[in-house]
């Protein structure tokens, strides 16, 4: 795909202003579609031979512009889908129905991934949770349904036809969203598409038209029909963006977030427990950048982006508001405001659909997030480092990474004391795991061991005294095999008096 046809734009020059920034993207498409496969091309054939039109849409299209490119493609057509399938199951290696509700035919062919759909248009009923999907019959039509003009363009195959009704190319160079048809109708027909202007936002690094930002704030409780499945993929999406904050930040501006993730602009009104300017709501912002800051690459303990830890970090002080209490002399507490947090984090991920083991972890971090803040007035034991490792398990990591972004202070004192204690409690973990495997931690003698000792059968002495041990290796670490035997001797002997 080396070349670019005629532009398809239904503005006249006047309306359709040129710029640098379209020129320069308008080459960076090129470079793109000049790697694509010639089966690619072959396809856009065979479609043309069946009477039909194929045409290249959406993420792929305005990827190009953007110098990336998509590893799965996505391709409208007047064909219908038995038809779409017929043509698909003669030129690819394999082909399957995604959604032939919908109209959408997947195939593979070599490394090339496609998805056909038949053109369409959709919306929803009032009351309805699920989209009504009606077939079209032109490409301009099926575009004018889409949810953004920067997702709103395409490419017509195999002529190479660049069609773009809306101004997508434009807006893509001025980084804004604007939708297709009126932001109010955009929205109606599917309230989805807001949480979408917001995910956008945090991947692209764009704004909304002024228009799109009235109609989100109009609109945001619309967003109530759509099924919770839908707005968590949306906010898995905004959360592993480049940027997520600024799209939380549309996100309470507009409303939407006081139907996603109420928890969060709930935060606004509690001051935090230094009683400075930023609320809470700021300091959860500041945490999140600061764990992004602190996630690692590929081979590293916590690859970024990481959903867990950015859960976490947005969560970690949703107790606050419900533990607030003004002390005497003018002071502000949320005295076990991480109980709270575990309990309202576990709620908000069960009605936002996640999975258990996501929800387990980010509510297990909440719940830890304050325990290191005692190791810096006094140094801890032994025993209490490994309980802390124990007590945070696989998600030791993590709780690392959240406890150091938790430190948002301005005094550059005192946040470089938390930082050097922190450093001592890592070091000291360090040494501990050389010398005992800590998260695997195991009495010194086992059950089968124990019975055999004291010359017991299975029953619930055997467990008493496999927890005695379990709690000596807590304080002391390992014992030699001697000291392991005598100081169970010694418990048993004092269970007989």
């Amino acid at each position: 795909m080396a070349r670019l046809g005629v532009v398809s734009d239904k503005r006249s020059p006047a309306e359709r202003p040129a710029s640098a920034e379209a020129a320069t993207l308008l080459r960076s498409a090129l470079r793109v579609f000049a790697d694509y496969s010639p089966e690619v091309l072959d396809l856009g054939r065979r479609f043309a031979a069946a009477g039909h039109e194929l045409a290249l849409v959406g993420g792929p299209v305005r990827d190009a512009f953007l110098g990336r490119r998509s590893g799965d493609l996505d391709f409208a057509t007047s064909a219908r889908p038995e038809e779409t399938e017929a043509i698909l199951a003669d030129w690819a290696h394999t082909h399957w129905d995604i959604g032939r509700e919908f109209g959408t035919i997947g195939a593979r062919k070599g490394d090339v991934i496609v998805e056909v759909t038949t053109y369409r248009t959709e919306a929803y009923d009032p009351d309805s949770r699920k989209p009504e999907v009606v077939y079209g019959d032109t490409l301009a039509g099926d575009l004018s349904r889409r949810d953004f003009t920067v997702n709103a363009m395409a490419v017509r195959l195999p002529d190479l036809e660049f069609v773009d009704p809306f101004g997508g190319l434009d807006d893509l160079a001025a980084k804004v969203l604007r939708t297709p048809a009126g932001a109010d109708q955009s929205f109606d027909d599917d309230p989805l598409r807001m949480m979408r202007a917001a995910r956008f936002v945090a991947q692209l690094g764009f704004e909304v038209a002024e228009d799109v930002m009235t109609a989100m704030s109009a609109m945001a409780e619309r967003l109530e029909i759509v099924s919770a499945e839908r707005v968590q993929a949306e906010l898995v999406k905004l959360l592993l963006a480049a940027h997520p904050r600024s799209g939380l930040e549309l996100m309470v501006y507009t409303g939407l977030a006081g139907v996603v993730l109420p928890e969060l602009p709930g935060m606004q009104l509690t001051i935090d427990e230094h009683h400075r300017h930023k609320d809470v709501y700021e300091h959860t912002l500041t945490v999140l950048d600061q764990a992004i800051d602190l996630e690692t690459g590929p081979a590293g303990a916590v690859p970024g982006p990481d959903l867990v830890l950015r859960l976490a970090a947005i969560l970690h002080d949703v107790g606050k508001p419900a533990t607030r209490r003004h002390e005497p002399g003018g002071g502000v507490s949320f005295h076990h405001h991480e109980v709270v947090g575990a309990k309202l984090a576990t709620k908000r991920l069960k009605a936002l659909r996640f999975d258990k083991a996501t929800i387990a972890a980010v509510s297990k971090l909440v719940f830890l997030h304050l325990r290191f803040h005692g190791y810096g007035e006094a140094r801890w034991s032994d025993a209490a480092v490994r309980r802390y490792v124990t007590d945070a398990g696989e998600q030791l990591e993590r709780l690392h990474r959240l406890t150091r972004a938790d430190c948002t202070t301005r005094n550059q004192r005192k946040a470089a004391r938390l930082s050097h204690a922190y450093d001592d409690l890592e070091g000291r973990i360090a040494a501990l795991a050389e010398q005992e495997e800590l998260d695997a931690i195991r009495p010194d003698l086992d059950g089968n061991q124990i019975m055999e000792i004291l010359g017991l059968e299975p029953g619930r002495a055997v467990g008493q005294a496999y927890q005695h041990l379990l709690a000596l290796r807590m304080e002391h670490g390992p014992l030699a095999p001697e000291a392991a035997i005598a100081a169970l001797r010694q418990w048993w002997a004092e269970q007989q008096d």
